[in-house]
């Protein structure tokens, strides 16, 4: 079987700064997974090497495949992977309609395409999704009046239109508030029990859930550590990655770090 995600010795820039140096990551199928590091690891850069925004310097021996696969069209690769970002989230204008958000899933696009009349079975798939993730009564509410939860549960949606296997998530709690932050940890869980597979990028560690059972420690554009999450972290390893003294709180499968 194909991994999910392999990454072999790429070297990758932006603009004149160099991010990765033969850089190397595998991530198998169906397996929960969460890279954590601090500000400037390379997390969005990893990012946007996933998803076609950047591409690794042409070398003979080296690649980034999904699914065993160089080359996706991203009409093909929405249906493996959805991703929900706060860079995406930044790009819909306030006045976007909330089924819009979801509807323009389905053409990767931010708002449904100009002149488009969206067909019956865009609507019941949009209306399939707004009922999963409970949000069916915001359907008609603009992007800009919505709490940043709400507008984050939208673009949960807009990935999951597609019905992708995978879900990957940057920083997916970033400016929620503590009810806001439970409430879309609890949707992100549920469907991880119903078999969705999560990556979740992030530096924030409370955000790993329970069924995450890999951590890969990124730090510096390089892998720090790789393996089972209860052996990644650690109070040593994380005040490694942060280059800061941290104590480690556990409670119902959930991590907090704490000042040293």
């Amino acid at each position: 079987m194909a991994h999910l995600i392999e990454i072999k010795n790429a070297t990758v820039y932006r603009g004149p700064h160099c991010v990765f140096d033969h850089f190397s990551l595998t991530i198998p199928q169906h397996c929960n997974t969460a890279i954590l590091g601090p500000n400037g690891a390379g997390k969005s850069t990893l990012l946007k090497l996933l998803f076609r925004e950047l591409y690794p310097v042409y070398q003979d021996d080296s690649y980034v495949r999904i699914l065993g696969e160089e080359q996706w069209n991203v009409w093909d690769l929405r249906a493996h992977l959805g991703i929900v970002s706060h860079d995406l989230q930044q790009q819909y204008l306030g006045t976007v309609l909330g089924r819009n958000v979801i509807v323009s899933g389905l053409y990767s696009s931010v708002d449904t395409p100009f002149l488009h009349q969206v067909n019956y079975e865009e609507q019941q798939r949009a209306l399939r999704v707004m009922q999963t993730l409970e949000i069916l009564e915001l359907q008609n509410r603009m992007f800009g009046e919505m709490s940043t939860g709400e507008q984050r549960r939208f673009l949960l949606g807009r990935a999951l239109i597609n019905d992708p296997d995978t879900l990957v998530l940057d920083e997916p709690t970033s400016g929620l508030d503590l009810k806001a932050c439970f409430y879309y940890l609890d949707t992100i869980r549920s469907l991880m029990q119903r078999g969705k597979v999560v990556i979740l990028v992030t530096h924030h560690i409370h955000e790993i859930p329970p069924e995450i059972t890999r951590v890969i420690l990124l730090k510096d554009g390089a892998v720090l550590a790789d393996g089972e999450k209860s052996a990644m972290l650690t109070e040593q390893n994380l005040s490694h990655l942060f280059d800061t003294h941290i104590r480690l709180a556990e409670a119902n499968g959930f991590y907090q770090a704490l000042p040293g």
